[in-house]
């Protein structure tokens, strides 16, 4: 409880309110972001779940991925929300993930769109659109007019782009074998067999895009503070963070 309380009066010292977490696919963000963020009191925002929602919207209403313009226009016309759990989803989720109204929080999490997304997100008109609206929620929770006193965004350029004036960027990473077996793990758990070595082909394949895609390319934020994933459980890595930043909060 004491840990809690602290960690929750650091949350309040942070100014604007707002930590991101940038990263390849699998190398824990989600987990790490949602669990600091229910530390510090702060919601916390996956933003890479509009990318994927867009895709799943893509491929359902088959539009080709490879068609930017109309993939764009699809990205300007769906209306994603993002809420928390809905009462009764005993699922394992993290938040609830809505396209026009329908529930898609796993199905965005398919092989498909894992191939796919990172086509999606390097067109720059879908990136502008999507990071328009993230910057809009981002400014209203780290002024503290939000319905929680901060907020965790965590995303692939959200340090560099979103909110480069972020109180604390979070940069993580682990091999590529490693995050392709945390994926795996995960596709198995939800009943999905998928062959381990087609999972570390599509990991390492999407990394490729999303470092040399021309706009907003996957890197860390200046200032960032680099974690190594691969040998640290997620309770490791939030301790980490956290005493970072009481860090950051004392000596300012």
């Amino acid at each position: 409880m004491a840990e809690q309380n602290s960690a929750t009066a650091l949350g309040r010292r942070l100014r604007p309110a707002i930590v991101t977490i940038d990263g390849p696919a699998a190398s824990g963000k989600s987990t790490v972001g949602f669990a600091l963020a229910a530390a510090l009191d702060y919601v916390y925002f996956d933003t890479g779940v509009m990318y994927r929602a867009v895709t799943r919207a893509a491929l359902d209403r088959s539009v080709p991925i490879d068609d930017e313009a109309a993939v764009t226009a699809l990205a300007a016309a769906v209306v994603i929300d993002l809420l928390p759990p809905l009462a009764g989803a005993d699922d394992g989720r993290q938040a609830t993930v809505l396209v026009d109204g329908v529930d898609v929080t796993w199905a965005v999490r398919a092989p498909e769109v894992d191939r796919t997304v990172s086509v999606v997100a390097a067109y720059p008109g879908v990136r502008r659109i999507l990071a328009a609206q993230q910057r809009r929620i981002a400014d209203r929770y780290g002024s503290g007019t939000g319905e929680r006193p901060g907020i965790v965004m965590v995303g692939r350029d959200i340090g560099t782009v979103v909110a480069p004036h972020a109180a604390a960027k979070v940069y993580m990473d682990a091999t590529p074998e490693e995050r392709a077996l945390r994926r795996h793990r995960e596709l198995l758990g939800r009943g999905k067999r998928v062959p381990y070595g087609d999972v570390l082909r599509d990991i390492v394949r999407r990394d490729e895009i999303d470092s040399q895609r021309a706009t907003a390319p996957l890197r860390p934020a200046d200032g960032a503070l680099i974690v190594d994933t691969t040998a640290l459980t997620p309770e490791a890595v939030v301790a980490y963070v956290l005493d970072a930043l009481a860090v950051r909060v004392r000596d300012e």
